[in-house]
């Protein structure tokens, strides 16, 4: 089973002509910013077939969690018992709880289990984990690979380029100039180079120079957060704010492992003196949470973590 998606360009449009099959053997997610998610929702609630979960949907604020799975439960017909269903979202702890006295972590987690218990043929969901804690965006992943057990087709529409390679196995980024797959990095291609590099006994001053407008701003590496490629340009992110670099990722990479930066990316270069946690999904994802003012995180590929945890000495 999958679904297709096809747009032709409209005059005046906000979306670009393109066309993309969701497969039932994988996850996929769509980045773009809010106006163009607007669009494709619209594209996509035009096909009957498909079914869009946002967390609109009505809930029973007056009644239980309990209370609200069980009259979903009973209405969708569902198969696993309701008992299974409140383990399985991390329920059963705040099952007794009216449902409007909730957090919003908890009451995206009832959304979440109203939405599996929903017998359609393909799933959509918008912006499912923006704003809840590490256990419900777990509780989302762990959903996700069910559904991908039962060769359910998802899509996943995000306006957050961590949670888009987070939650997506195949992710593109959809923009003025079409939908484009933004590539991950395979695993058997990447190899450390730490063990190549001459870490010299002196740091030399070296500042990073971005471009604000028709300005160039140099930054000290410590105050840097991350560094993010998209679209084949750099940016510099500090405290959520980006500033456009000319350089690379591979032609700064080298030039700040001595301040203690790392590639934990394909797309990424991190601070190791801002990561505060490593992050471990339940399909055996990563993450690292920053120590800085929107606890930003960014992803950590698979072929890193050995290493990271070796710098860190964690094993």
């Amino acid at each position: 089973m999958a679904f297709k998606i096809e747009n032709e360009l409209v005059k005046d449009g906000v979306l670009p002509a393109f066309s993309i099959t969701i497969n039932n053997s994988h996850t996929t997610a769509i980045y773009s910013d809010t106006d163009m998610q607007d669009g494709l929702v619209k594209v996509l609630q035009k096909n009957g077939e498909i079914t869009v979960f946002g967390q609109q949907e009505g809930l029973y604020e007056r009644l239980t969690v309990e209370d609200n799975i069980a009259f979903f439960h009973k209405w969708f017909g569902c198969q696993p018992p309701l008992s299974e269903i409140l383990v399985m979202f991390n329920l059963h702890n705040c099952a007794k709880m009216i449902l409007r006295k909730c957090s919003t972590s908890e009451i995206a987690r009832v959304y979440y289990a109203k939405h599996y218990m929903m017998d359609v043929t393909s799933k959509v969901f918008i912006e499912p984990v923006h704003g809840v804690d590490v256990l419900t965006i777990d509780t989302f992943i762990t959903m996700l690979k069910r559904f991908t057990d039962n060769q359910t087709p998802v899509l996943v529409l995000v306006t957050n380029m961590e949670h888009a390679l987070l939650l997506g196995d195949v992710t593109y980024k959809l923009q003025d100039k079409g939908l484009h797959e933004i590539e991950i990095e395979p695993e058997d291609e990447v190899t450390s180079k730490v063990n190549t590099t001459t870490v010299p006994s002196v740091v030399n001053l070296f500042k990073i120079p971005a471009k604000v407008d028709d300005k160039v701003i140099l930054f000290d590496p410590p105050e840097i957060d991350y560094i993010e490629s998209q679209d084949g340009k750099s940016n510099i992110v500090i405290n959520n704010e980006s500033f456009t670099m000319d350089s690379t990722l591979a032609e700064i990479e080298k030039k700040l492992e001595v301040y203690g930066f790392f590639r934990c990316h394909r797309s990424y270069i991190v601070n190791l003196q801002k990561v505060r946690e490593i992050i471990t999904w339940s399909k055996n994802t990563y993450s690292l949470r920053l120590e800085n003012k929107n606890q930003s995180t960014i992803p950590l590929s698979r072929s890193k973590i050995q290493e990271i945890q070796e710098i860190f000495n964690l094993k």
